[in-house]
């Protein structure tokens, strides 16, 4: 997707992604064309227009990409004649449009025509059946379909990255990790040479960053420290080779928080401090090396408390509702401390699955605590601090917050927990540990905080 400006309109609304042309007029080749360009057509045409970027655009986009791919698949199956490249077509037109059912069966429809000519394609087409049969964990038409697959030519490292990556992800789901370790690590190898082929550098960095993170997260489910980590070393040592700020921060960043979870914090702050100047001799780009040297230092108060008793929470004014509830007081809960402010957009995001996550999972043990300070405003003004209670009291109404608000007198918990950026997500176990610290809102991060609630809550 194209950067977009950071100046300029944004659309209030996005072009129909629907006309009354007549469909039938136009071959399965068209129709797959018009679909799969529509995005990448719309994002430039905001880029031109320097329209600022925002997820929520982002996402409608392409949600309508798919409403089209649906209406163009939906046209094409009622035509009675399809044969060949049309039901390739067909197909694609189904994955594009997230109808795995469907897409699947255009795709082995294509598979059982005798016709050589159209190899390349099948090869495309098996690449599809294995993500699918894997996401509906169907193992044995997996590695049934990856043997014809490899068997076949070409073998493609994009597709080889694709389906391996998503085998080994459905079988992390299903805690099968000795048989998910393997296609992780295919998938690692494909996108470790995509690196230097693939002609998007940031398309080639995500896949290469997505295979490390998710072989390095099935090793050490698997209690297999020594590949778990060989894995982040390979991450490292490639992200110095293409010079990539970001995988180089990251394998060092999961290193040293898998070396504090396993026990070894001493030497997680050793790499630390070793990381501060290997980083020196790696990145000869002053502008890169310092990206990654800021990264690691505003890390290092997190790092410092993470897996150590969580500090209490001090200079507390205010409780909304009026019942404090010290973090001591909460131990045998899983405690989630949401550092946020009433100015920070990010944080909004945050909002609606904290409010799940306190209504679903507080039977479970989950407790969730909205962290603030006093800042002198309200509503865009000057307020007093009494004022700012009474915006906070219906801020919370407003907004649907269920859970307990903590306003403190000023930024020492802020610094206690290294939350000076916001929002940022403590979580805490039963015992009173700190687990989790991280900074930032999205998709991604959702995720992964949801996934830490669950696996704490499991603790006993």
């Amino acid at each position: 997707m194209p950067a977009y400006g950071q100046s300029g309109r944004t659309p209030d609304t996005l072009p129909e992604a629907f006309s009354g042309e007549d469909l039938s007029q136009k071959s399965l080749l068209e129709l797959y064309t018009e679909a799969t360009n529509y995005a990448r057509d719309k994002f430039t045409e905001l880029e031109q227009e320097n329209a600022p970027y925002s997820e929520k655009v982002h996402r409608q986009i392409l949600q309508e990409q798919k409403q089209l791919a649906a209406k163009f698949a939906a046209e094409a199956a009622s035509r009675t004649e399809l044969s060949g490249l049309d039901l390739y077509y067909l197909g694609r037109l189904h994955w594009l449009a997230t109808n795995s059912t469907d897409a699947a069966l255009a795709f082995e429809r294509f598979l059982l025509l005798p016709s050589n000519e159209y190899d390349e394609m099948k090869q495309t087409a098996r690449s599809v059946v294995v993500v699918m049969a894997a996401e509906q964990k169907d193992f044995a038409k997996v590695e049934s379909t990856l043997v014809d697959y490899y068997s076949s030519k070409p073998v493609r490292l994009s597709e080889q990255a694709k389906m391996e990556k998503q085998v080994a992800h459905s079988y992390r789901l299903e805690r099968r990790y000795s048989e998910a370790a393997p296609h992780a690590h295919k998938a690692f190898e494909a996108t470790t040479t995509l690196l230097f082929e693939e002609e998007s550098r940031a398309r080639a960095l995500s896949q290469f960053l997505d295979a490390g993170v998710t072989a390095f997260e099935i090793e050490r489910d698997n209690k297999n420290q020594e590949k778990a980590e060989a894995v982040l070393s390979t991450m490292k040592e490639y992200g110095a080779k293409v010079q990539s700020h970001s995988i180089y921060f990251r394998a060092i960043d999961e290193l040293i928080k898998y070396k504090i979870e396993t026990g070894r914090k001493s030497s997680a702050l050793a790499h630390y401090n070793d990381a501060l100047v290997s980083v020196q001799a790696d990145f000869k780009d002053i502008s890169l090396r310092g990206q990654v040297q800021n990264n690691l230092k505003k890390r290092r108060k997190h790092y410092q408390i993470l897996g150590d008793p969580a500090p209490e929470l001090t200079d507390i004014a205010h409780w909304i509702p009026s019942s404090p509830a010290p973090l001591k007081s909460l131990r045998g809960k899983v405690v989630l401390l949401d550092f946020w402010a009433t100015w920070c957009g990010p944080c909004f995001e945050a909002f609606p699955d904290l409010a799940n996550w306190h209504e679903t999972l507080s039977d479970d043990g989950l407790v969730i605590l909205g962290v603030t300070r006093y800042y002198g405003q309200a509503e865009g003004g000057q307020a007093s601090q009494a004022q700012e209670i009474e915006f906070l009291k219906k801020f919370k109404v407003k907004e649907g917050l269920p859970y307990p608000l903590v306003i403190a007198d000023g930024q020492a918990n802020q610094i206690l927990y290294g939350a000076q950026s916001i929002p940022t997500t403590v979580i805490i176990d039963r015992k009173g540990i700190v687990r989790y610290v991280e900074t930032g809102a999205g998709e991604s991060r959702k995720k992964e905080i949801r996934e830490v609630i669950g696996r704490l809550l499991a603790e006993e």
